[in-house]
């Protein structure tokens, strides 16, 4: 996970605590974990390759049977 062990990520964890409190620390994850959420959804949505794969290998397939 980006070369990142437990001592660094539980620096991040108390400098969080120190700036945004421990109220606030909850509501941070849940909008980070949400973005990256939507972000991922975007991603796949956006990636043409991913339904035109299955369609060109059947149109390889059919084309290869009736080349026969």
């Amino acid at each position: 996970m980006f070369g990142l062990g437990l001592p660094e990520l539980l620096l991040i964890l108390v400098i969080g605590l120190i700036f945004f409190g421990p109220g606030k620390l909850p509501d941070i994850g849940k909008a980070l974990g949400k973005s990256m959420r939507e972000f991922k959804q975007a991603v796949n949505e956006a990636d043409p390759n991913k339904e035109a794969l299955p369609a060109a290998k059947a149109e390889e397939q059919n084309d290869a049977g009736q080349a026969k």
